[in-house]
C-alpha cells in the first residue's frame, strides 16, 4: 500500500523514492510485524488465557516434562497471521499474483488450524479437526493455487520441476502439476506442524528457512542474477522478499512470548499457516527440492512420524522412544532448550547449504 500511495510523489519528495527498493520495504514488513507483535502480544495472551480457562490440553502419553505446561493458552497463530496481514498489506506490492498466493495459503491453512485448535480448547481433547478433513480443505487450497501459478507461468516454467546443480535438467509434469503443488504445500504445512512440540522449536526453524527463501526469491525475480547463477528466472517473484521478510518479523516476535517457558502456544494456526507460506514459496520460485534441504527439521520430524508408525505395525516394536523425533531427545534425557538450540542450528546449516546450491551449476 505504501508503495502504491508513496513511490509516485517520488519526483517531489526525494525519501519516497526508497520505496521502489525491495531491500527497503523487506526491512519495513520485518520491522513492522516484530514492533506490532510486541506491542500486542500481551494483551492477546491475556484475553486468550481468559477465554480458553485451562489451555491447549496436553498429550497424556507425552514426556513427563510437559505436564507443568498445563493451562498454557493456544492459538498464538493468531498473532502471527495478523501482524503478517498488517505488515503485508503496508510494504508489499499489491499488484503482485504471488502476494495474494501466499496470502491465501497463509490465511486459509490458518483457518483450518484455527478451527483445529477450537475444537481442542472447547472439547478438552488433543484430536481437534480430523485428519481427512484437514488434508480435504489444504488439498483444495493448494491445487487453487496450483492451477494459478499453472495459469500465469510462462510457457518454459508452465508444470515443470526444475532440479539443483543443473538449470537445464528439468521434469515436465504437465498436468500432474495440479497434483504436485498441494502433495508441496500440504505437506509443508503438516511438517512444521509436527515440528511445532516444543517451546520455539517450531518459529526458529521457520524463521531461517524464510529467510533462505527471500534470498532466493530475490535472486530468482532479477534477470542479471538469475542469470549469473543459472537459475530459472520468474518474473515478479523478488516480491515475495517483502512478504517473507514480514513472516521473519512474526515469527520473532512470537519467539519473544514464545521461548522458553512459553507464556502462549502456536497451535495449529500458526505452524500449518507458516507450512503453507514455505510450501508455496518454494513452489513460486521453483525450487521445491531444495525446501527438503534447507527444511531438513521438518522433513526429519515426518519421517521420523512414518518410520515410528511404520515400524510398530510391521514388528510391533518402536524405532524411537517417542516421535516426532525432538521427543526422542527427550526421552533420552535431553533438557528442552537444549533440544530446541541444536535444531535451530541443524537449521541454519541446512539453510547455508541450500543457499549454497544456488552457485553449484
Amino acid at each position: 500500500m505504501l508503495y502504491h500511495l508513496l513511490f509516485p510523489y517520488a519526483d517531489m519528495i526525494g525519501f519516497f523514492n526508497l520505496f521502489q527498493y525491495i531491500t527497503f520495504r523487506s526491512g519495513g514488513a520485518l520491522l513492522t510485524t516484530l514492533a506490532l507483535s510486541l506491542c500486542l502480544g500481551k494483551p492477546m495472551i491475556n484475553k486468550m488465557r481468559v477465554l480458553q480457562g485451562k489451555g491447549q490440553p496436553i498429550r497424556d502419553d507425552g514426556p513427563e516434562t510437559h505436564f507443568v505446561k498445563a493451562g498454557t493458552p493456544t492459538m498464538g497463530g493468531v498473532l502471527i497471521l495478523f501482524t503478517t496481514l498488517i505488515s503485508s498489506l503496508l510494504w508489499c506490492d499489491l499488484s503482485s499474483h504471488y502476494i495474494y498466493m501466499c496470502l491465501i495459503a497463509m490465511l486459509g491453512f490458518g483457518a483450518i488450524g484455527f478451527a483445529d485448535d477450537y475444537l481442542k480448547v472447547a472439547k478438552r481433547n488433543t484430536k481437534g479437526v480430523s485428519g481427512r478433513i484437514r488434508l480435504l480443505m489444504g488439498g483444495l487450497i493448494s491445487a487453487g493455487i496450483g492451477f494459478w501459478i499453472y495459469k500465469i507461468s510462462p510457457a518454459h516454467l508452465q508444470g515443470i520441476l526444475t532440479f539443483p546443480f543443473s538449470m537445464n535438467f528439468t521434469l515436465s509434469l504437465g498436468l500432474l502439476f495440479l497434483l504436485f503443488v498441494p502433495f508441496v504445500i500440504v505437506g509443508t504445512a503438516n511438517a512444521v506442524n509436527l515440528t511445532d512440540g516444543l517451546d520455539g522449536l517450531a518459529s526458529g526453524p521457520v524463521f531461517i528457512a524464510a529467510g533462505a527463501f527471500a534470498v532466493i526469491a530475490y535472486l530468482t525475480g532479477n534477470v542479471k542474477f538469475a542469470e549469473y547463477l543459472q537459475i530459472h528466472h520468474v518474473a515478479g517473484a523478488e516480491q515475495l522478499t517483502v512478504f517473507l521478510c514480514a513472516i521473519m518479523g512474526s515469527c520473532l516476535g512470537f519467539l519473544w512470548f514464545n521461548a522458553p517457558p512459553a507464556l502462549i502456544f502456536m497451535g495449529d494456526t500458526g505452524s500449518l499457516a507458516l507450512g503453507a507460506v514455505l510450501g508455496t514459496s518454494a513452489v513460486i520460485v521453483r525450487h521445491e527440492i531444495i525446501l527438503i534441504v534447507i527444511g531438513g527439521i521438518f522433513v526429519a520430524e515426518t519421517v521420523s512420524v512414518i518410520l515410528q508408525v511404520m515400524g510398530f505395525k510391521m514388528t510391533g516394536k518402536r524405532i524411537f522412544r517417542m516421535a516426532p523425533l525432538h521427543h526422542h531427545f527427550e526421552k533420552k534425557g535431553w533438557p528442552e532448550t537444549r533440544v530446541v538450540v541444536r535444531f535451530w542450528i541443524i537449521a541454519l546449516v541446512l539453510a547455508l547449504l541450500g543457499l549454497a546450491s544456488l552457485k553449484v551449476r
